[in-house]
């Protein structure tokens, strides 16, 4: 019971202070290591496409998650039931699954084995990327559990958890208990993945440049 509750009440709130705080200080204090050290330069075909495949799939597949998760239940329910609702996640989660799981193949083969991409790569490079394969693998071993009962009841419970959390409710860990392993494993993957976040390369996601967007001209100089 006391692991239960570090692990799922009081780890998730120290994750996030560590990704809020230690982002902060380091964009405060390193800014020129706040960037994506992209190995793009050294880019051929294969990069193109294994970076296309990943990049849009995980951006949809953390949009689902954040929908799925916190649409409060009396929303969802007055659209879908809870057991559509765990099909529909299974159908497009594990199709953006494979997906994102072939572009990070190849991104992953490529850091790994390409000679000119790993003398550029740090240790925290190789490690990050790892990290959100392991990630994106358990996720789409989930389905496979998921398939054994399609009541929509840990769906339900893992949603109850994160909207309770967000509450501050104290017992929300209590909604877990329940639960299959492998969604456990998946969930302390992810905050131990804030955790990390701080300290790698994948800084440069909260600095998307969106002022480009709204720029009315550019100014060309001349010498």
């Amino acid at each position: 019971m006391y692991l239960n509750f570090f692990l799922f009440q009081l780890y998730p709130y120290i994750a996030l202070t560590v990704f809020i705080v230690a982002t902060w200080i380091r964009y405060d204090r390193d800014q020129y290591s706040w960037n994506a050290r992209s190995s793009q330069i050294l880019s051929d075909r294969w990069f193109v496409v294994g970076n296309n495949l990943f990049h849009w799939s995980v951006i949809l597949i953390l949009s689902a998650h954040f929908v799925g998760l916190l649409t409060p239940e009396a929303v969802y329910k007055s659209i879908i039931s809870p057991e559509h609702k765990q099909i529909m996640a299974m159908i497009v989660g594990g199709t953006l699954g494979v997906i994102c799981f072939i572009g990070m193949t190849i991104l992953v083969l490529r850091r790994l084995f390409n000679s000119r991409v790993r003398a550029t790569s740090r240790v925290s490079d190789i490690v990050i990327l790892l990290a959100v394969y392991v990630q994106l693998t358990l996720g789409i071993a989930t389905i496979h559990t998921s398939a054994q009962h399609l009541d929509g009841v840990e769906m339900e419970a893992l949603a109850n958890w994160v909207q309770h959390l967000a509450i501050l409710d104290s017992d929300a860990y209590l909604y877990l208990n329940h639960v299959s392993l492998i969604f456990k494993i998946h969930v302390l993957w992810g905050m131990t993945l804030f955790v990390l976040f701080p300290f790698t390369r994948l800084v440069h996601i909260v600095s998307v440049p969106l002022k480009y967007i709204t720029r009315t001209g550019y100014q060309i100089v001349r010498k």
